[in-house]
């Protein structure tokens, strides 16, 4: 590679900027993670220019001073960015394509949008020959799934699913060691947001996308990661409550449950996964619950991502219970950003360092399969969470999973 990667962040909301609605987010990301980590590899040399491509040109001098305040004053950090459209235009869908053609073959582009629209985003992206890592989910579809894993794979390019919880030591841990454990037989996870999300979110929420296919993709991820080639899902069903969402004027679900019957591969024994997603979740001392109860035919594991022994109070916000190892926005003693050990860095920066090995002919884009969520590991996710919406739009039926002779989901079939 003759140059540093490039790299465009297509997306300026909360989890790329921290910005919401003309000022910084009320939630633990109010100084974003994306632009951040990217500004903090630009300073030691990894990347490139830097570019942001969102719908609303308008917004970006708002996000501007925002960054500059909460990144540029605290780090030191040169939060300096290209950004499209341009400031005087309100509205421009199209903006991310202009500046991808800002950009060369081999560089990098990473997706923060609604879900609906990362299959045409990634599209774009690998005709340009772009390495492409997307908030999760990857896809909505397993047609879109399989459309890019092909042209992933003909053309060398890394196609990832940005899920952080694949470099949380906890959830490392846990996963190497379920995979000692035997066969699967129960699963039982619950991820949640608060209320107030609904806001951030409305723009979308209900309308292209739910908040299973937001939030679940979380622990279907782990799970398929950890249970890989031992156990596959064979039915969904799914149910949902409503109610709060609609008092907001928001027609979408406030909780959905995914219930999944899985089959061990070798013993042909049955195990069930049940993954609970919600955004109507009070205030309290944690921005997201998550926690996971795992049973093995020979062991358990138990954890409580949103609480790990630590706890702060203060007079302004209360009670909290922090989580520094997903992002520490604390400077250190010397005023310096020191979160690059943290897995919400460490999901982006890995991947860039792939990129870079896969651009100077290191490695080839298929020897990261099973060490980045590759489009290529994650047909499970994406066929468990398109089976889900498919179940609550067929009244709760159940939803058959079929396989090809690659062993890959090939079909959906309502019951």
């Amino acid at each position: 590679m003759k140059h540093l990667p490039n790299v465009l962040i297509v997306g300026s909301g909360e989890y790329t900027t921290g910005y919401v609605h003309g000022a910084a987010s009320r939630s633990d990301k109010s100084a974003g993670v994306v632009a951040l980590t990217l500004f903090d590899l630009r300073a030691s040399g990894k990347v490139g220019r830097l570019l942001m491509a969102g719908t609303n040109g308008t917004k970006f001098p708002g996000i501007r001073k925002h960054l500059h305040e909460k990144i540029t004053d605290s780090y030191g950090l040169d939060s300096s960015i290209e950004t499209y459209p341009d400031d005087n235009e309100p509205s421009d869908p199209s903006a991310y394509l202009q500046a991808m053609d800002q950009l060369q073959p081999g560089d990098a582009v990473i997706v923060f949008t609604p879900d609906s629209t990362h299959f045409e985003i990634a599209i774009q992206a690998t005709k340009r020959r772009l390495h492409v890592l997307i908030a999760k989910p990857m896809v909505k579809t397993m047609d879109q799934h399989r459309s890019l894993a092909e042209i992933a794979a003909n053309t060398n390019l890394l196609v990832c699913m940005e899920v952080h919880k694949r470099w949380d030591p906890i959830y490392t841990d846990a996963g190497e060691r379920i995979r000692s454990l035997g066969d699967f037989s129960l699963f039982h996870a619950y991820m949640s947001q608060p209320k107030s999300q609904l806001d951030s979110f409305k723009a979308w929420a209900g309308k292209s996308s739910d908040i299973s296919y937001y939030l679940n993709a979380h622990h279907l991820d782990f799970l398929c990661n950890s249970l890989h080639g031992k156990a596959r899902p064979l039915l969904v069903t799914a149910m949902a409550s409503n109610g709060v969402a609609q008092m907001k004027s928001i027609e979408t679900e406030d909780s959905i449950t995914l219930t999944s019957r899985w089959q061990n591969m070798t013993s042909k024994s049955l195990g069930t996964a049940v993954c609970t997603a919600s955004w109507i979740a009070p205030q309290s001392d944690v921005h997201s619950q998550q926690r996971f109860f795992y049973q093995g035919h020979r062991g358990e594991v138990t954890v409580d991502q949103a609480h790990r022994g630590y706890s702060v109070a203060d007079d302004q916000k209360g009670f909290q219970s922090p989580n520094p190892l997903f992002m520490k926005y604390g400077p250190d003693a010397q005023g310096n950003f020191s979160g690059q050990q943290c897995y919400g860095y460490r999901s982006i920066s890995d991947f860039i360092d792939a990129a870079i090995s896969v651009e100077k002919g290191e490695t080839r884009a298929s020897d990261w399969n099973l060490k980045l969520a590759t489009i290529h590991d994650t047909f499970l996710v994406t066929a468990i969470l398109q089976a889900g919406r498919m179940s609550l739009d067929n009244d709760s039926a159940g939803i058959t999973i079929k396989y090809g002779s690659d062993g890959l989901p090939s079909s959906l079939i309502v019951r």
